[in-house]
């Protein structure tokens, strides 16, 4: 990393070119990771009926056997390759670069001219623009790196979210565990007390809204993917940054939830997803948290 020290520039531009090629796989965990979760659960829960030997009476129905024959079929973030959903023609390597193809093709599939959403173009290029963010802001280090990792794991686990309210495992504990070992061999600033007193902090303060309000209206309020996420940013950021963490996600989560019931003109017991904003604040505090912190004491408070 030696090279950056003299050409510091390189260091965004390789970063932007990087985050454009994570965000086209990014894209390709947004919409498949959910899809393989929920082909393990209905393949643990055909195994848990076959134990109890219920499921042998349903073999010959035609409905479980397209979805055993359907679980048979191995499907991974690498299997089978990418396909228009509409006519199944396999998307060739040139017609995957990112943005460029998109803009080539305009938006619709080669072959039958269905049209191909923009938001993979958009992930890919905010991919690009917030990787771009973080090395301006961090040096070329191991540290620098790790933000990197940090940011694309929010971007997946936010879209994730928005389209299907989860928010994996796969995504928020090794989230939670490499904030940990950053701080655990000094790589992070933050250290390993802060980052242990973070992650534990993030998690019982939602673990305890969440009680808090289920007791008394009998309702789930949050999942445990957002206790998990929290946790993570936690570790990440330590936990003097949790209270300016969880002031700006509800700020946040609140002008969206106000313009989401506006468009959808639904009800106020409408359920949003609460991840988003966690990551959202979660990276702007790891980018300017101190910066908004002494404005807001210097500005606000008068301090």
């Amino acid at each position: 990393m030696i090279i950056f020290d003299y050409y510091p520039f390189l260091f965004p531009i390789l970063a932007g070119v990087f985050g454009l090629l994570i965000g086209s796989f990014l894209n390709v965990v947004i919409y498949r990771l959910p899809v393989i979760m929920e082909r393990e659960w209905k393949q643990e829960c055909f195994d848990y009926l076959s134990e109890l030997k219920i499921g042998k009476k349903f073999k010959n129905d035609p409905e479980i056997t397209a979805h055993l024959d359907e679980l048979a079929q191995p499907f991974n973030l690498s299997i089978p390759r990418s396909r228009c959903p509409k006519c199944g023609t396999q998307i060739r390597a040139v017609d995957n670069i990112p943005v460029i193809s998109w803009l080539f093709l305009r938006g619709k599939c080669r072959q039958c001219a269905n049209p191909i959403s923009p938001r993979y173009p958009a992930i890919e290029l905010l991919t690009a623009l917030l990787a771009v963010v973080v090395t301006c802001y961090f040096p070329a280090d191991w540290y620098g790196l790790a933000l990197l990792f940090f940011t694309f794991t929010l971007i997946a686990a936010t879209f994730i979210d928005l389209d299907t309210m989860l928010l994996p495992d796969q995504l928020t504990l090794p989230l939670l565990w490499a904030g940990l070992a950053l701080s655990a061999f000094g790589i992070s600033p933050i250290s390993l007390q802060d980052a242990v007193i973070g992650a534990m902090a993030g998690y019982l303060c939602l673990w305890s809204v969440f009680w808090a309000f289920k007791l008394l209206t009998g309702k789930e309020g949050m999942g445990y993917g957002d206790f998990k996420l929290l946790a993570a940013l936690g570790a990440w950021l330590g936990w003097q940054q949790l209270p300016l963490l969880i002031l700006l996600s509800s700020v946040v989560g609140l002008i969206f939830g106000i313009i989401q019931l506006r468009q959808q003109k639904k009800g106020i017991d409408m359920t949003f997803p609460f991840g988003p904003y966690l990551a959202i604040a979660g990276w702007f505090c790891l980018i300017w948290g101190h910066d908004i912190a002494h404005w807001y004491f210097t500005y606000m408070l008068g301090a």
